[in-house]
């Protein structure tokens, strides 16, 4: 186990750098004006962020007052014996609930946690592997389809729900494994 973790600290180095050289030196081999075609998508971006500010308004608007209004601790409470019967700490599930609605409202789960429990808890290694492994679904369909002008999202919330909940199954049980 030692020797996979020493093989990703090394491979982990090299691989932000390598992306941020190899990008624009592939784009001048294929001869590319690779600062032209940036330049062009930043714009592109930042008209994709105004179009997208209602839906982002409404999407943490909703994740507020579900906060506030104590259903998250009533949903807490509700699914805590299930939970346990499998395997999965209650402490976990706010970040479950949390992460396929918003990023932000997850990473602020896991900073909570950390205060809470301690950056080396595997309560928090649990939460913070959840929280790269699985998608902020609610929030991609909102934004995105929303900003794509779709109305239908057809299968794409049940097939982001069910691979998030894979995901945070699979991060409970892979922790334990690694660290528990």
């Amino acid at each position: 186990m030692e020797i996979v973790r020493t093989v990703i600290d090394v491979i982990s180095v090299f691989v932000l750098p390598a992306l941020i050289v190899g990008f624009p030196l592939y784009g001048l081999y294929k001869r590319v004006p690779v600062y032209e075609e940036f330049v062009e998508g930043a714009k592109e971006g930042f008209e994709v962020a105004v179009r997208i500010i209602p839906y982002l308004v409404a999407i943490l608007f909703a994740i507020g007052m579900f906060r506030a209004s104590g259903a998250m601790d009533f949903l807490i409470e509700g699914l805590r014996p299930l939970l346990s019967v499998i395997g999965i700490p209650a402490d976990v599930i706010p970040m479950g609930i949390i992460r396929p609605l918003t990023g932000s409202g997850s990473a602020a789960v896991v900073l909570d946690m950390i205060n809470q429990f301690g950056e080396d808890s595997i309560l928090v290694k649990m939460a913070a592997t959840m929280f790269g492994s699985t998608e902020t679904t609610f929030y991609v369909i909102a934004v995105y389809f929303g900003a794509a002008g779709i109305k239908k999202t057809r299968h794409a919330v049940p097939v982001g729900l069910i691979a998030d909940a894979t995901a945070f199954i699979a991060a409970v049980f892979v922790v334990q494994w690694l660290f528990g």
